[in-house]
């Protein structure tokens, strides 16, 4: 009778073959930086303090508390298995692939709108000197005429500079973020020095106008949420660094250090520079009429007309830098979809300069799509937000189940304290999803369930053979996603939601965000246990391990 084997407790990693490791320290840090000052910092500041007052300080104080336990998370992951697009592959190896296209489709779809959506940012900001590229209406700014081609040409420019190879794209990220942090910095120092009422934290209905609940509203609403989330990058660009063990965590954590100190003291400048007849009205009607963005009207409110300039070029120069960024983004997701065997081989054909060309022009192709009149920038933005929220949380269970699996496997960098961050950081993500609102989460799990249909028709017509769909391991995603939305439906109602809810519930019903805050933290806990309990037995992980990454992709 034959002795059976134990479980591995470590699997043997090695990193894509193909790739070119020409990322450097710097470079993988200011790929984090560039993607989070991206177009949010240039209205981040008027719209957190319309909805939250001075308290929007807060704000970008907790949105960063919440994104560093994420980057946590993901920087053990990413130095024990430093892949190329490890926020979809990680899911795979311990749940399974119905869990890792769950969470690979839904963060493609949200990178894939983030270049458009920046295009776009870079050509209303032009606008002003060049009205032929968009006409208004409603409010919004719509692509028209030759619009149509300069949106799609910077798409391809965007597309053109990732298919050159990823050490030209480092080498102009470079030089971009410098600029960004420049300007940053300069328009921080001015607006002191400029003008400071530090009564405006207090004078004007007080520290918190609008309650304590309107600093968690604002983090998604205000484009907080959106603006920390390019973080991601460092873990996108992993297999693509030549020190993942040192380089990752410095690059995960760093650019969330940096831009959170930045951040912050920006909206402390905005919010004591203004002028006292600006809020006579209240924080909720602050407005300016300059159409280059409120950091450029205050500059021009305060006489400082020569930073106005400087704003309405940063305006164009930050959004493209992080478009550029998230081109490469996006083809390095449908690059690890691929791998993953949840999406067609073709897309891990590499060029000769180790780059995904056939992932970059399906991205290119789809990014165009998005140019369509979309109703609101400002509500797809927090599309972005929830829909990556959504895909960050797998990466949260991942840690919690490898302990599990491979409890041996080397880790170069280990969180401390067992589960506790890895929990927080679940909840974190369930909350950003929750503080969205209905209104957007509706239209995210739309997106979703079209994905569904794609996976079932890719499975039914491909010719050969895909991993198993791992539906039990990975159940927990559709579970712990239906209370989400249940809870964000009864979190924000309309006339007709309430309607509903006075039926379901005896009239009493509303979830506030306090209630409903922790209504989604103890969730959270719950399917955080549930998901470890069923995750994929340590042989079926291991061996996930060590197919994935070590699959040569074809090079032309």
């Amino acid at each position: 009778m034959a002795t059976p084997t134990a479980p591995p407790t470590q699997a043997k990693v090695q990193l894509d073959h193909g790739v070119r490791r020409d990322v450097n320290r710097i470079s993988l840090l200011f790929t984090g930086v560039g993607a989070i000052i991206g177009s949010g910092w240039l209205f981040g500041a008027l719209y957190a303090s319309q909805i939250a007052g001075p308290a929007a300080i807060l704000s970008w104080i907790i949105g960063a508390i919440m994104i560093m336990l994420i980057g946590f998370v993901y920087a053990e992951l990413s130095v024990m298995f430093p892949v190329v697009g490890g926020i979809i592959r990680f899911p795979h190896y311990s749940f399974g692939s119905f869990a890792s296209f769950s969470s690979g489709w839904i963060s493609w779809l949200a990178a894939a709108a983030v270049t458009p959506i920046e295009v776009l940012a870079t050509m209303q900001y032009a606008y002003p000197y060049a009205s032929w590229l968009m006409v208004e209406s409603d409010g919004e700014y719509l692509v028209n005429g030759a619009g149509w081609f300069v949106a799609i040409g910077l798409m391809a420019l965007y597309s053109g500079i990732n298919v050159l190879g990823v050490r030209l794209f480092a080498y102009l990220n470079n030089i971009l973020v410098w600029w960004k942090l420049a300007v940053i910095v300069l328009v921080i120092v001015v607006l002191f020095a400029a003008e400071f009422n530090p009564g405006n934290l207090t004078n004007f209905g007080g520290f918190m106008p609008s309650g304590a609940g309107a600093i968690f509203t604002a983090i998604p609403a205000a484009g907080i949420a959106f603006s920390y989330l390019g973080f991601r990058n460092g873990v996108e660009f992993a297999g693509e660094t030549d020190n993942p063990q040192r380089n990752v965590p410095f690059a995960l954590i760093g650019s969330i250090v940096i831009t959170a100190i930045i951040y912050v003291l920006l909206q402390i400048a905005f919010i004591t520079g203004l002028p006292e007849r600006l809020l006579g009205s209240g924080w909720e009607n602050l407005e300016f009429a300059e159409n280059a963005g409120p950091l450029a009207g205050l500059a021009l409110t305060l006489g400082v007309a020569w930073m106005a300039f400087l704003l309405r070029v940063d305006a164009v120069v930050s959004p493209a830098d992080t478009g550029l960024i998230y081109a490469g983004v996006t083809t390095r997701l449908s690059y690890a979809n691929a791998r993953n065997d949840n999406a067609p081989q073709v897309l891990t054909k590499l060029n000769r300069q180790g780059v995904p060309w056939v992932s970059i022009l399906l991205m290119f192709v789809v990014g165009c799509f998005f140019f369509l009149p979309f109703p609101a920038w400002s509500k797809f933005i927090g599309f972005i937000s929830s829909a990556f929220a959504v895909s960050f949380a797998p990466g949260c269970l991942v840690v919690g189940a490898m302990r599990r699996q491979l409890p041996d496997q080397d880790r170069p960098f280990r969180l401390p304290g067992g589960d506790l961050v890895p929990v927080l950081a679940f909840i974190a993500s369930g909350l950003l999803v929750f503080w969205s609102g209905w209104s957007i989460n509706e239209k995210m799990l739309i997106g979703l369930l079209v994905g569904y249909v794609v996976f079932a028709i890719y499975h039914v017509t491909t010719k050969h053979d895909t991993p198993p769909v791992d539906f039990k391991a990975g159940s927990w995603f559709p579970v712990w996603l239906a209370g989400l939305m249940v809870f964000s439906y009864f979190g924000e109602m309309d006339a007709e939601a309430e309607a509903a809810a006075s039926l379901l519930n005896g009239g009493d019903g509303v979830l506030g965000i306090g209630l409903g805050s922790l209504v989604v933290a103890v969730w959270s806990v719950a399917m955080y246990f549930y998901a470890i309990a069923v995750r994929l037995p340590a042989q079926r992980a291991a061996a996930y391990i060590e197919k994935t990454p070590t699959d040569a992709p074809t090079t032309v």
